[in-house]
Formats: structure tokens, C-alpha cells, sequence
């Protein structure tokens, strides 16, 4: 029972009997026999017996059996893998781009914003990463239990918007780089069109085992450190500024631009569909959850992984913002024309460093601008070195959004599409806007519609940090890992933050879309609906916190509350991780299976 990369078949989808197999309908649970063994809800319940779930349906990774109780290492190597994944979407095209957006707006000042916002990442992942490893249930799973019918399918929907939104940030970065690689051989709508292929091809990696697809997604992390990493050297930054940047709360003399910038970073680091995908990738690892020693055990284990993996992600940010703190801050249009005087990629700098004024204003940065700074600066290896870490920041975001889809489908509406037909799905939405803007716009169109992309997905945070932060500290659900005091205090007053922060994101952009008429009725109305929903999330939350009064309210019971809640359940500590001694009682029943009114 090694742990480089040995397997063990995942069978309890097919041995084990779940609601599916015996009926079409969830109500059946109620009628099952008295004495009939009590069933333990797994990632196959409420799924066709034989269907074949994303990532991990036909393997598992055996977790080395130590002796000693000390750290092993040779555990943490069978527990790495999901985490790493899972920070891939810290280091996206979008997130790429947020990055030399701060640092040539802010310089070093709001470096500190990125540090933060990527502990409340992990504070985040960390619960939604318990949820999988305890239940053995992933978020969209879960959901799919413990709320009705019409608020799953609104959560399902706006995690589907921010799934497009982020694939759609790809989209263009793979786009972009493939325009700088081959020195614009291949135009814009020309990568676009690519991306379709690439995706599919990539795809077929997990057939050749999961231990070999995490290392491709290590090897491509690997890209951006060492392409990022390059063009740190190069432009040699200010350590004593870099640090004082990072550790120092404070931005002096900043203007509202700024503060967007800061607002961005926050936007664009914490994904919502992100905690989707950690929760369930975590279920590749072959953990009893009966023994909660190994439970804990494991646990422990996936946070030092993520952690360990964001701690990367945070690097090759920080090589990001200060690569482009360092050269463009405070540079004008025409301060880059004059570095860019007989390189090689001047007319394409005249094209794009460009204003009504006289070339005077800032720099309005983005990623293809950031490539030909580059160039410019430190020669045309630096451009293409660019393009290459752009590159795998593209590929590496639309696999793993692609599993993100396929779990949530899967959770959310049991249903299980063959992945071809799933990437096909996603990727044609992501494309056919994105393809109308490469082909019949400008260069600045495309690059500017990741701005308007960061503040759709920021909209559809509270969708999985609301859900996660219930499910975790309900003890119904997690029994002896149930969340603590201060853990609920520090999520729920950090999500508060972040979703504040990122509303006001959104407004500003809203505004400064200056809407009018109809249309700007129209984004009232979409956003006191957002508000509604998002409270009917948080009195869902409060009662699966174990408020009383929520809990017995009738209205709540009856149009918030799933008609078979786990407050129902008698013995509730031991219903997912164990079996409840109480089988033979008449309203035990198994946890979550929901009879929607």
C-alpha cells in the first residue's frame, strides 16, 4: 500500500445500495423496510448505480498505513494532489491579470490585500475541504439534499454563471498568449477557436491514471513559477519594498482606483465555484470514515497540502504584482514608447500604449499590454517566456473548471453527462461571446471584459461560502467535526467582509457603466432579488447552525428547511461518518433524503 500512485477501485458506488436503485423517486425512503441495514450516504447516493462520476470513478489513492503517529511524509505525498489542483484557480488568467493591474496602480502598497485574501481562501477551502473528507458528500452533493427543489436549481444556476465566467477568463488568456507565442501568426479569434480543441485533448489525460494527471497539473504550476519567477529576476524589484508591501496594512495616498484595485484582488483570488470543486476532489483519497481517528487524520493531512499549495499560488502572485509595481507604476503611455524605440514589437506598442491625450495618460494595463512591456523592456525572450506562463495559467484553469462543472452537475441535478458532452456544453457558451469579441472588436475589448467577468463572479460568492459555512457547522452533518465557536465567528465575519467588499465592487462597476432607463430598472429588480436570495441562504444557515427559533418556526419548516432535515435524526453525531445504533427505530431514517414539498 504504497502511496506514488497506488489505486484502489472505487466500488462503493456499485455495492452499496442507494435511493436510486431501488426507485426513481427520493420519497421512497420513508417506506423502506423497518429492519432493512441502515444505509450510509456516500458520494454514489441518490446516482445511478453504474454511472461513472468525474476524477476519481474508478480509482482511489490508498493512504499508506504508518505505524508511528507522528508526521509521515509518506502520508502527506498520498494526501497531495487535490489541493493543488484545487489553488489552480488562485493562478487563472483573471487572477493574472488583477495581479500587474494592482502593481501598476498601487505598486507594493496593496500587496498585503493579496496576502490576506489568500488566508481567507484557505480558511474557506479548508471547510469546504472537511465537508468532503467527514460526509463523504461533496458541496453540490449536499446541497442537493438539504435544500428544495427551486433554491437548488437557482444555486445550481449561479454556480453554472460563474463556472462560464471563469472559462471565459481563460478563453481569452490561452487566446492572448497564443497570439503572443506566434508572433500574431495566429490571430485572436484564431486562439479562440483553439482553446476548443486544446480543452478536449488535455481532457484525455485522465485516462492514463489519477497520480499522473496531478502531476501534469504540477508540472503546469511549475511553468508559471519558473516563467513568473524568470521575469522577477529580470526586473529585480525592491525586496525591502516587496516585504513592506506584503506585511504592512496600509496604502498611503490612495485614490479610488486603488481601492477597486484591492477590491479586484479579493474578486478575483476567491472563487465560488473553487470550494465546489476542493470539496469533492478530496473524495479521491481512500479514507474510512468510520474510524474518526482517520478521519481526523486525514484532515489534518489535506490542510498542510493546501496550505503548502496556496502558499505557491501567493508566490507566484507576489512575482506578478511586483514585477509590474516595479515597471509600470507611474509610467505613462508614452514613458513605454520610448523603452519600446527599435525593439522589435514598437508598432504593435504604438497600437496599444495609446490615449486621446497626447500619450500622457497611465497605463492602462492588461495582459497582451503586459507581454509587449515586457518585451520592451527586458527583450523579446521575456515577451514569449510571458506568453508561456500565460499559457499554462490558461490550460491548467479550464481543466480544472471543467471538473468543477461536472461535480456540480452531478450534485446539484444527478445528473451525469459523458465529459466530452460537458466540456462541449460550457466551453461553446464561454466561446461564442468571446469569439464575436476577438473577431470583431479591438485587442482592449477582450482584455477588458475580464474586469466585467471578475465582478459577475464576485456576485456568486455568497452561493458557495454561505452553503459551506452551514453545512460545516451543523452537527447533524459533521457530528464531532462540527465547526467551533471561533470558527464560526472568524467564517461568517470574514465572508461578511468579502462579500461586502465584493458588492461594492459590482456597484462601482455598475456605475461606472453609467446605465440608465430601462435597463438600469432592470439591475435594480436582478438586485434585490440577489439580496432575497441571499437572505433565504443565511435563515437556511442560522437553522442549520442549531438555532432554535429558526429551527421551529413553522414558516421556515415549511418553505426554507428540506421536509426530512437532519434535525430530524435522532442520534445525529454518528449518522455520516458511522452507523447509527438505532437502525431498528421507526423514524430513523438516512441522513438528508429530502422530500422536496
Amino acid at each position: 500500500m504504497a502511496s506514488n500512485g497506488t489505486f484502489s477501485k472505487n466500488t462503493e458506488q456499485n455495492d452499496e445500495p442507494t435511493a436510486s436503485s431501488s426507485t426513481n423517486s427520493p420519497r421512497s425512503s420513508t417506506s423502506r423496510p423497518q429492519h432493512q441495514p441502515f444505509v450510509i450516504p456516500n458520494e454514489g447516493t441518490y446516482l445511478k448505480p453504474a454511472a461513472k462520476q468525474a476524477y476519481f470513478s474508478d480509482e482511489k489513492v490508498l493512504i499508506p498505513q504508518a505505524d508511528q503517529t507522528s508526521f509521515s511524509f509518506r502520508k502527506l505525498w498520498a494526501f497531495t494532489g487535490p489541493g493543488f489542483l484545487m489553488s489552480i484557480a488562485y493562478l487563472d488568467p483573471g487572477n493574472i491579470e488583477s495581479d500587474l493591474q494592482s502593481g501598476a496602480a498601487a505598486k507594493y502598497q496593496i500587496l498585503w490585500v493579496l496576502l490576506w485574501a489568500t488566508v481567507l481562501g484557505l480558511l474557506m477551502q479548508r471547510l469546504a475541504a472537511r465537508l468532503g473528507v467527514v460526509t463523504g458528500l461533496h458541496l453540490a452533493e449536499m446541497c442537493y439534499r438539504q435544500y428544495r427543489r427551486f433554491p437548488r436549481v437557482i444555486l445550481w444556476i449561479m454556480i453554472e454563471i460563474a463556472i462560464i465566467g471563469s472559462d471565459m477568463q481563460e478563453v481569452i488568456g490561452t487566446a492572448i498568449a497564443i497570439y503572443l507565442l506566434s508572433n500574431k501568426i495566429v490571430p485572436l479569434w484564431g486562439g479562440v477557436l483553439i482553446t476548443i480543441v486544446d480543452t478536449f485533448t488535455f481532457l484525455f489525460l485522465d485516462k492514463y491514471g489519477l497520480r499522473k494527471l496531478e502531476f501534469f497539473f504540477g508540472l503546469l504550476i511549475s511553468i508559471m513559477a519558473i516563467t513568473f519567477g524568470y521575469e522577477y529576476i529580470v526586473s529585480a524589484p525592491s525586496q525591502v519594498e516587496v516585504l513592506e508591501g506584503m506585511f504592512v496594512p496600509w496604502c498611503k495616498d490612495c485614490n479610488e482606483n486603488v481601492l477597486l484595485q484591492a477590491v479586484g484582488i479579493v474578486g478575483a483570488v476567491i472563487m465560488p465555484h473553487n470550494l465546489y470543486l476542493h470539496s469533492a476532489l478530496v473524495k479521491s483519497r481512500d479514507i474510512d470514515r468510520r474510524q474518526p481517528k482517520k478521519v481526523s487524520e486525514a484532515n489534518f493531512y489535506f490542510f498542510i497540502e493546501a496550505s503548502v499549495a496556496l502558499f505557491v499560488s501567493l508566490i507566484i502572485n507576489l512575482f506578478v504584482v511586483a514585477v509590474f509595481a516595479h515597471g509600470m507604476y507611474g509610467k505613462t503611455n508614452q514613458d513605454v514608447l520610448d523603452v519600446c524605440v527599435n525593439k522589435t514589437m514598437y508598432d504593435d506598442a504604438k497600437a496599444s500604449f495609446t490615449d486621446a491625450h497626447n500619450n500622457t495618460d497611465l497605463i492602462d494595463a492588461d495582459i497582451y499590454k503586459g507581454g509587449l512591456f515586457l518585451g520592451c523592456t527586458f527583450g523579446a525572450m521575456a515577451m514569449y517566456i510571458w506568453g508561456v506562463g500565460i499559457l499554462a495559467a490558461g490550460q491548467s484553469s479550464t481543466m480544472t473548471g471543467t471538473y468543477a462543472g461536472q461535480f456540480s452537475m452531478e450534485g446539484f441535478l444527478n445528473l451525469q453527462w459523458p465529459r466530452w458532452r460537458r466540456v462541449l456544453f460550457t466551453r461553446l457558451i464561454a466561446i461564442i461571446p468571446t469569439f464575436c469579441l476577438a473577431f470583431f472588436t479591438r485587442m482592449e475589448d477582450l482584455t477588458h471584459l475580464n474586469d466585467i467577468l471578475n465582478a459577475v463572479m464576485s456576485l456568486q460568492l455568497p452561493f458557495a461560502a454561505i452553503p459551506t459555512i452551514a453545512f460545516t457547522s451543523c452537527v447533524a452533518i459533521m457530528g464531532e467535526f462540527v465547526n467551533g465557536v471561533t470558527n464560526k465567528v472568524i467564517s461568517i465575519l470574514l465572508t461578511i467582509v468579502v462579500i461586502t467588499v465584493n458588492i461594492y465592487f459590482v456597484v462601482v462597476q455598475v456605475e461606472t457603466a453609467a446605465l440608465e432607463g430601462g435597463l438600469l430598472g432592470l439591475v435594480c429588480i436582478v438586485g434585490v432579488l440577489y439580496l432575497l436570495f441571499n437572505l433565504y441562504l443565511v435563515i437556511h444557515m442560522i437553522a442549520f447552525m442549531g438555532n432554535q427559533r429558526f429551527m421551529n418556526n413553522r414558516w421556515i419548516q415549511r418553505f426554507v428547511l428540506p421536509s426530512q432535515n437532519s434535525f430530524a435524526i435522532k442520534n445525529a453525531n454518528s449518522s455520516y461518518a458511522r452507523i447509527s445504533p438505532n437502525v431498528d427505530q421507526e423514524n430513523d431514517v438516512p441522513f438528508g433524503e429530502e422530500e422536496d414539498a
